[in-house]
């Protein structure tokens, strides 16, 4: 090797020296952080409140009637959407209506038709007794005095008597006895006879004319 090659290695290897003491120097070691250890206990797990029984509305239902009473005759308190969950709380005793939880009404509870609503998995309903039947306000009485003045009474009526009309008497004609003489004429000789007449006539004429 030349002392030029020397020169070359002594510069290279003079430079790596240099950068790994400048990469050296720019590390730090790793310190442990001063975080405090966490506490090794059992954190609970955050769980929804079970509503206990519930029916859903029927998604085939717009919506339902929530009636005062397990009848047609109680009054609508309000309506139910198709899909909506609501606690229920029992049944009627021949378990075709649902009582449920119906805040703003009287007592906070309402009544559901059975058929149109399913019950929730795991729900157990038990019998209630229903409120007393609603009384109408004002019972419907008819007027008999009115009611006297539509009445129609049909008086029944005697047909007139029928008389059926004599028999049809078809007249008979007796023939015309001629005394044995034959009085109709041949329509050929009535007409050689006219033609005969009729040439006579002419001759006459042309005598008279000459």
């Amino acid at each position: 090797m030349n002392s030029t090659s020397n020169s070359r290695i002594l510069v290279s290897g003079g430079l790596i020296c240099l950068i790994s003491l400048l990469f050296l120097t720019q590390m730090r070691p790793v310190e442990a952080s001063g975080f405090p250890q966490q506490p090794t206990v059992m954190i609970p797990t955050v769980t929804s409140t079970p509503i206990g029984a519930a029916v859903t509305v029927k998604s085939d239902q717009e919506q339902i009637n929530v009636r005062s009473g397990p009848g047609t005759l109680y009054p609508k308190v309000g309506v139910l959407l198709a899909g909506q969950v609501i606690p229920a709380k029992g049944k009627s005793p021949g378990g075709e209506w649902i009582l449920v939880e119906y805040p703003g009404v009287e007592g906070g509870t309402a009544w559901l038709y059975a058929p149109l609503v399913d019950l929730v998995p795991g729900s157990v309903l038990e019998v209630v007794e229903p409120p007393p039947t609603p009384t109408p306000l004002t019972t419907a009485t008819i007027n008999p005095t009115l009611a006297a003045q539509f009445i129609v009474t049909n008086v029944p009526t005697r047909l007139p008597t029928f008389t059926p009309p004599p028999p049809l008497q078809i007249p008979t004609f007796q023939p015309v006895d001629s005394g044995g003489v034959n009085t109709k004429i041949p329509p050929g000789m009535l007409i050689v006879s006219l033609l005969t007449i009729g040439a006579l006539l002419g001759m006459v004429s042309l005598t008279q004319g000459r």
